[in-house]
Order: structure tokens, then sequence, then C-alpha cells
């Protein structure tokens, strides 16, 4: 008992000669730091070289690429934790050398690679206000200007899906996280008690096109349905068989198996390709089914009065994915979920969270961390918002049918050419196309020299493509995602390609 006596007065004493003071005092050199990095003198110094790269870039100056290896790219960085500052002006420089010098150039207009854009420059600037206010778009409270932004957005975007008066929808990182949530409300319907009582051994299906993006079947298995209730359906002529789509759910009616949903695409990922929405729609409306459409590419095509036919039928869908980061081209990140009926998004997420949303009914149809997986949400609203206020969806649907025209140059001047071959016609801004060498390599071999080529071309600086595999072939692929290239830029790309070509051989 003793011990324990001197053991607790050992503990007390400890305590308090080892007190936590009550404040720390901040060194004056992070003070003093802190005031400088928030002068417009400061400001500037990041604007010069956000400035000087997109002039360089849009003037063809310097590589698209690095011709460096990852290793050597990742010696650059290895280096210990700095333990102390330096000047802003040396860490911008060192963000200009070290950063920007080896990165992908999308700007430059020979970069043609992945679905990512070469961002609208007001669009830009505006990640700097975004940041600097900070506000998270969970409640109103948090952020009671900018949720007002993202509602108005939402609705501009509904209407112009013509989805009716009860549609709502949120903001989100992008088209992976928009199909999970329309998938997460489907199986809402679906499944009622799912949430407290998870899917049980007798899940539903879920039905895509065989081309439809891998995150499809991510959702699937990652809501507990199984990737065996992920059924695949083929494709004729690049997109959804609605034949073959038919006699699936015609079986499944017969069975009586449950059908969550129906997953159709408009722009697909490999080659742009857009499914018949409207027949789709209607047989999926005719039997009651939950519509998604995973338009991350292609929903932007509503914007343009030469291409807003590819997405006739989209009025049928229960939820739309829309990426304005792709063809609307903002920066990263900027997608979008629309659903028919807000209610159901609500229904998505069955929880309650009384230290945030405690308001009335009204008011959590504005909260949207309600119908979100994230609570911690960036403004990306905003830059939305911007890029519409300054450029009009007249304009941004302008730029729409540049890239789909200069795609189309592209595929044109394939065709008179001997030495490759175009592998479908563009929809949009995404060609496939093969390298055959003239005269024309055997087949055997093809798919190895292409991607050698690809490789090849990329590392050289002249430009930057992608690559894909079509119908058991490895081809090379395009997305034209910048406003600066043009029909020159095209057909350069044959020719350096064509050159590579020959070095190869």
């Amino acid at each position: 008992m003793r011990n324990a006596e001197n053991w607790k007065s050992f503990h007390v004493s400890v305590f308090f000669s080892f007190r936590i003071p009550h404040s720390f005092p901040m060194p004056s050199d992070i003070q003093k730091d802190l005031e400088l990095d928030s002068s417009a003198h400061a400001g500037t110094l990041f604007v010069e070289v956000v400035a000087r790269y997109l002039k360089e870039t849009r003037a063809e100056q310097g590589p698209v690429s690095t011709a460096l290896s990852i290793a050597e790219i990742a010696a650059r960085f290895d280096e210990p934790m700095p333990r102390t500052g330096r000047s802003l002006r040396e860490v911008v420089e060192r963000v200009a050398r070290d950063a920007i010098g080896d990165a992908n150039h999308l700007t430059h207009p020979m970069y043609m690679g992945h679905q990512v854009s070469a961002p609208l420059p007001a669009a830009i600037w505006t990640e700097s206000v975004i940041s600097a206010l900070n506000n998270s778009l969970a409640v109103r409270e948090m952020s009671p200007t900018l949720t007002a932004i993202e509602q108005r957005v939402v609705r501009w975007m509904v209407q112009l899906a013509g989805l009716g008066p009860r549609a709502g929808g949120t903001l989100t990182t992008g088209g992976t996280e928009a199909t999970f949530t329309a998938l997460l409300a489907a199986r809402a319907r679906a499944l009622p008690d799912a949430w407290v009582n998870g899917v049980g051994a007798n899940a539903p299906v879920v039905l895509y096109g065989e081309h439809a993006h891998y995150s499809v079947t991510r959702a699937i298995a990652q809501l507990g349905l199984g990737t065996r209730q992920a059924i695949a359906i083929p494709s004729r002529d690049l997109r959804m068989d609605v034949g073959a789509l038919t006699q699936r759910l015609e079986q499944f009616a017969r069975d009586g198996t449950r059908v969550m949903a129906v997953v159709a695409t408009a722009g697909s990922t490999a080659t742009g390709s857009f499914d018949d929405l409207e027949a789709i729609g209607r047989l999926c409306g005719d039997r009651g089914v939950w519509l998604h459409v995973d338009a991350a590419h292609g929903a932007s095509a509503l914007l343009s009065s030469a291409h807003r036919v590819r997405m006739r039928g989209i009025e049928h869908a229960s939820s739309i994915a829309w990426d304005p980061h792709k063809m609307m081209l903002l920066p990263l990140s900027a997608g979008l979920l629309l659903v028919r009926d807000e209610r159901e998004l609500d229904a998505a997420f069955a929880q309650q969270a009384p230290y945030l949303f405690h308001g009335d009914d009204d008011e959590r149809v504005v909260d949207q961390g309600v119908r979100s997986f994230m609570c911690s949400r960036r403004a990306d609203a905003l830059k939305l918002w911007v890029a519409l206020q300054r450029y009009g969806a007249e304009g941004i649907g302008a730029l729409f049918d540049h890239l789909c025209a200069v795609t189309r140059a592209l595929h044109d001047a394939i065709t008179e050419r001997a030495d490759f071959e175009a592998l479908h016609p563009p929809e949009a801004n995404i060609l496939c196309f093969r390298w055959l060498g003239s005269p024309r390599r055997a087949e055997s071999a093809l798919d190895e020299l292409n991607r050698e080529l690809r490789d090849r071309y990329n590392r050289s600086g002249h430009g930057w493509i992608t690559s894909t595999v079509l119908g058991g072939r490895r081809v090379l692929r395009v997305t034209l995602m910048n406003p600066l290239t043009h029909d020159r830029h095209v057909t350069r790309l044959l020719d350096g390609l064509a050159r590579e070509a020959q070095t190869l051989l």
C-alpha cells in the first residue's frame, strides 16, 4: 500500500514538473514568412511560373514529355525531409525546374494522350481562390456562397440533360465516384435494408457493356454484390448490343433474377463510342430497371450543337456520371453525378450525424454531405461556374466541336496513307489506329512494333499518345483534349510516328 502511495505521489510530482505550457510562442521567422507569403508579390512568383509554362507550351517550345526513366526522376527527389525552410523564390524555382520541366505538358498542342484536359485558363486561376477560401462543401453553414453555387451548377446540368423538376445531384471527384454513388442509390432502391443487413446471399445483377469503364465492375464488387453478379453484354460496332441486352433481361425475368441496374456508356474510354441511349432507355423504362449512364466523357456533347444528337435518350436515365474535367476542359478534379429523383440520392446514404446534419428537411437538401462519400469536399463547383461565366455554354460547346473536327481530320489523313490504318470512325475526340508499314508488315509482328513505336515516339519529346488493346490487337490511341491542337498537328503526329518507325526498323 505504501508503495502504491509512493508511486502515486511520484506521478503527481512528475506531472507538475513537466506541465504542458498554456501556449507555445510562434518563432518570429515563421511569423515573418507567413506574412511574406501572403503578399501579392509572393503570389506573383507562382503566377509567373504558370504563365510562362502556358506561354511556352502553347508556342510549342520544349518537349511534350520527358525522356528520363522513372528511376532517374525518383533520384531527383531522393532527399531527407527539410528541417528548416528556404526562401519562397528558391522553392518556386525548384518547382519550375524539377516538377514542371519533366512533367507531361498537356497544354502543348502535340500532347494527344489520356482523357485529361489542357484546362481553360480562367479555371486554372480559379484554383487559387478555391484554396484560399478553403470552405468545405459538406454543410451550408461551412460554405454558404459556394454551396449555393454548387446547387445552381447542378440545376444547370440537370436541365441540359432533361431529367425533370425532381432531379438533382452533387459534384464528385470524377466518374468513378459518380458511378459508385449511382449504383449505391440503385442498391438502396433494389435492397432497401442493405445498409443494415447487407446484400444477402441472393444479390441482384448489374448489366453493362463489354467496353464499359473498369469502375463499373469495381463498384459492383465494392458494393458487396460480387463480380459474379456483373453481367457483361457483348458489343456490336463498339457499342452495347441492344438485342443481346434484351435477351438477357428477358431471361432474367423468366428466371426470377433481380436486376439492380443497367449501365450504358456515352463516350467509351477506348474508342469514344456512344451506346444507343434511346433504345436502352426505353428498354429499361418498360421494365422498371435503373439505368445509369456513364457519360463521364461524352455528356459534354450536350453543350454542342453538332454532337448533342449522340446523347439522344439521356432523359431516360435514372442517373448520369459526367466529368467536366474531361470535355469541358476543367482542371482536375471536377465530376458530377445527376439523378432523376433527388430523394434516391439521399436514400443512398442512410446515416445521421447530429453534429453536422441537424437542419430540417429543406436544409438537408442543401447540405451536400448527406449525399456524398466525402465530408471534406473541395469547392470545385466554383471553377465550373467561373468557366461557364467566362466562356459560356456555347463557347465550351464550340471547343467540343473543334476537338471532334480535328479528330475527324486525323482519321481522314490516316485513310489517305498506306502505312497506317484507322480502326473505327471517330464519334467524338478519340481515335484508335495502327501503324502497318509500307509494304505492310506481318500481322504477327505488328503488336510488338506498335507497342515499341508508341514508347519511342513519346520518349522523343515530339508528342505523346497512348495505346490500348482493341479486338485483341495492340493499337495506337489518341484523345484530343487541347483546343490549340489543329489539323497541322495531327499531320505532324503521323509523320513523326512514321519517322520513328523507320528508325525502329
